[in-house]
């Protein structure tokens, strides 16, 4: 892929103690003087990326990241099944975002993020309109509960013996319930051999509806059984909540987003993440732009979609 700007190391990094015994870890690369923006990472539970921030220009952003709570360098961490999940909602890290932003002395940011992240910094922004300036999301989701159950169990209509393998993984009585919920009970299992299992087959699917287009190749962060216990944790225990979202939340709120400006980058081949979403959020929000791409699935892997962003991004930064 050419179309991201070259690989950067961060210039300033430390640890911020957002309350209830909890530590992110943020880091800013590019521009010290820049334009500000925050980059919202996935899963929830994937912890940032390097790679997340070669979509903008290094030379005319200040570009922020950090690991939300549980995951990636923040503490404590959700790979261990002592760690305290009922602190880390939606609400919490909206909160922690806030944070983050007066800690480093910012008046108003970009928000960027993909999948969970485009959940995540819709919210954020909804909630605090006056501290964002644009909004660039890719692989658009509301984590409703209609899209859990889309991806949880309606997806094995495509993928019918992978969703089998999946469901059956359950003890019987969870397996016409909520699925996520009956992970995130496997996953909290005392038996440490129950737990793992609960964790791989949840990322084997997850590496199966992500599965839809040429070229898709699994995911190597699941081959660390600690990173996909702490994935798997921390995403059945949103996903069970629904994010803590009424299931038009998002939607309702999108009016709280006028003159904002914004860019969603949707792959039309992504039914993880399907574009209804996305155009749904446009119909209530007029300033934003709806890029479609042909022949993408879910996710950034592909030339197209890091060129729709790459181009949102350099649009945004002189403004």
């Amino acid at each position: 892929m050419t179309a991201r700007y070259p690989a950067i190391a961060p210039y300033d990094s430390g640890m911020l103690d957002v309350g209830d015994g909890n530590h992110i870890h943020w880091e800013t690369s590019g521009n010290p003087d820049g334009k500000p923006a925050v980059c919202l990472h996935g899963g929830p539970g994937s912890g940032s990326s390097p790679g997340a921030r070669r979509y903008f220009d290094p030379a005319r952003y200040r570009i922020v990241q950090f690991d939300q709570r549980g995951c990636g360098r923040s503490t404590p961490d959700a790979g261990d099944p002592a760690t305290d999940m009922s602190v880390n909602t939606t609400a919490h890290l909206i909160s922690d975002i806030e944070r983050l932003r007066e800690h480093l002395g910012i008046d108003r940011w970009l928000v960027f993020g993909g999948s969970w992240g485009s959940t995540l910094g819709i919210a954020y922004a909804q909630r605090h309109p006056d501290r964002v300036s644009e909004i660039v999301m890719v692989s658009v989701v509301a984590t409703t509960r209609a899209e859990v159950d889309w991806v949880t169990r309606r997806m094995g209509r495509i993928f019918p013996a992978q969703w089998e393998r999946f469901r059956d993984t359950l003890p019987e009585t969870d397996r016409d319930g909520d699925l996520a919920a009956g992970y995130a009970r496997m996953l909290a299992d005392p038996d440490p051999a129950v737990r793992d299992r609960a964790a791989r087959e949840w990322c084997t699917w997850e590496d199966t509806h992500v599965a839809t287009y040429a070229g898709y190749q699994p995911d190597p962060r699941y081959d660390d059984p600690v990173f996909r216990y702490r994935w798997a944790r921390i995403v059945t225990h949103y996903w069970a909540n629904a994010a803590w979202l009424s299931e038009t939340a998002l939607f309702d709120g999108a009016h709280r987003l006028a003159g904002i400006p914004g860019v969603l980058v949707n792959g039309q081949l992504d039914i993880s993440g399907p574009p209804d979403i996305a155009w749904r959020l446009t119909k209530e929000w007029p300033d934003a732009e709806l890029v479609l791409i042909p022949q993408a699935g879910h996710g950034t892997g592909d030339l197209d979609t890091a060129t729709a962003l790459v181009t949102a991004l350099d649009r945004f930064a002189g403004r």
